[in-house]
């Protein structure tokens, strides 16, 4: 028996319909935009609202050709989508199910038109909405092939300098930054005009709304007492200064514990300094760049530090429905991202999600409530990260607490699960030198003593209980 699931598939984007509804073609004209402007989708007619029910529909070629002849009419430009049928018998009787499947657009924005209107629709969750302006924009570049970081900028090449990057370069890989790589680095195009990134990565940036507003916040909230901030500091101009600016922000505003062990002392930071690193790498490189009165923001608070950046997911997806180590990489600002790639500051790969998370996990004060938070919408995207040292009569309690002593091996096995929360027992084995059945043995043995937990099905990971752990 047929069911919904069968019908989408693997599609994370579907609709349904009980009907083609002729005489309100934009019901469903609408999920066609949608996904044309986005990931592409699946569009199913036959389904019961509310049940899932397959009910069928009726005259069901005459339905298709209905249904070309009426996006044909109503999309603009003509999107590309395949049109199948499923059959289901039921009660004696057979029951067509019309699946159209509609492929990510190249011609972005696709319209629907119709009683005096042109709207251009995006997927937010499993609803098909109008766009905004600035999504507008973004879908007008990607129909041209374009970027934002690749289009002509009106500030002047021959007036700029770049010592900020040269500097950044050598620093980063020891090499110097050469003339020509102006323009095989995305800087400036073959007739020798500055691009937006190169505008972005000048010294003299004129792009205003290249700025960063950093507040540490008196309290939980941004209204608390008769202080509301205990430090601010806003800074514009170029990416590299962007970020340095905003990590020195960070830093002096966060705190790092300490306890002593036999050979020495383990810290205890507020937060993981390589976690904020990648956050606001992230948000400098995949911001929108289109909404000219927009900033990012570091709001750090008692308990916790937030990154938000202008823009949200560049798929249109909200990254709270998403696995967050399945994600493709997909880029808003491609110049940049190659740009920041060569200065060794962030991986192309996609992989930032996982460096958040796996450089708090691996801090010996992380428990699960500190897991990173992601959010995004239409408007923007928030890294929430969480102070580890919050609770400081709990943390007062840690470090006194009376240390647990285990043999070399045990405490062997123990810093790799800290440093690799991800490794299997094989891979524990080849790192340890071990045998894969001796590192069973002494997992086991750390889990019955609440040092250490495996938890998940799809994605185990380890999780540490216990910090005080010394050999």
């Amino acid at each position: 028996m047929i069911n919904l699931t069968d019908l989408i598939g693997e599609t994370t984007d579907y609709d349904k319909k009980e009907s083609l509804e002729i005489k309100k073609p934009k019901s469903w004209c609408k999920s066609i935009s949608a996904f044309a402007n986005g990931k592409g989708g699946k569009l199913i007619f036959g389904i019961a609202d509310g049940t899932d029910e397959i009910v069928g529909i009726e005259n069901a070629f005459n339905a298709a050709d209905k249904f070309s002849e009426i996006v044909k009419e109503r999309i603009d430009p003509y999107p590309d989508f395949t049109l199948s049928f499923e059959t289901v018998n039921s009660d004696g009787a057979t029951k067509f199910v019309m699946v159209v499947t509609v492929k990510p657009g190249s011609n972005t924005p696709y319209y629907y038109k119709g009683d005096g209107q042109q709207i251009a629709f995006q997927r937010i969750g499993n609803e098909s909405v109008p766009v905004s302006s600035i999504t507008l924009r973004e879908l007008a570049l990607k129909g041209s092939n374009k970027s934002y970081d690749e289009l002509n900028s009106e500030q002047s090449f021959e007036n700029s300098s770049f010592s900020r990057l040269r500097s950044k370069f050598h620093s980063r890989t020891g090499k110097v930054f050469e003339d020509h790589e102006y323009e095989s680095w995305g800087l400036v195009d073959r007739n020798g005009c500055l691009t937006n990134a190169g505008a972005l990565l000048s010294d003299d940036c004129t792009i205003r709304h290249s700025r960063i507003f950093c507040t540490r916040w008196n309290g939980q909230d941004k209204a608390h007492g008769l202080m509301d901030a205990l430090d601010d500091y806003e800074v514009s101009g170029n990416l590299i200064d962007l970020l340095d600016e905003g990590m020195s922000f960070c830093r002096r505003n966060f705190k790092k514990k300490w306890y002593k062990t036999a050979s020495g002392r383990v810290e205890l930071p507020d937060y993981a300094e390589d976690s904020i690193f990648e956050g606001l790498v992230n948000a400098l490189i995949h911001r929108s760049y289109l909404e000219t009165g927009s900033e990012i923001h570091i709001d750090m608070y008692d308990d916790r530090l937030e990154i938000t950046s202008p823009g949200g997911m560049f798929t249109g997806s909200p990254v709270q429905d998403r696995d967050l180590f399945s994600i493709s990489s997909s880029r808003r600002n491609p110049v940049l991202a190659d740009i920041f790639n060569r200065l060794r500051l962030m991986d192309r790969r996609g992989s930032g999600f996982k460096k958040i998370v796996d450089s708090c996990q691996i801090q010996p004060n992380y428990r699960e409530e500190y897991y990173p938070q992601f959010y995004s919408d239409d408007s923007c995207f928030k890294l929430k990260l969480f102070n580890m040292n919050f609770d400081s009569h709990e943390n007062q309690e840690v470090e006194e607490e009376e240390k647990i002593i285990v043999s070399a091996k045990d405490y062997q096995i123990y810093k790799l699960i800290t440093i690799n929360p991800t490794a299997t027992s094989l891979e524990l084995a080849k790192l340890s030198g071990l045998s894969e059945r001796t590192v069973k043995t002494i997992t086991k043995k750390l889990r019955d003593l609440q040092i250490v937990n495996r938890q998940g099905t799809k994605y185990p990971r380890w999780t540490i209980i216990k910090h005080n752990v010394i050999c």
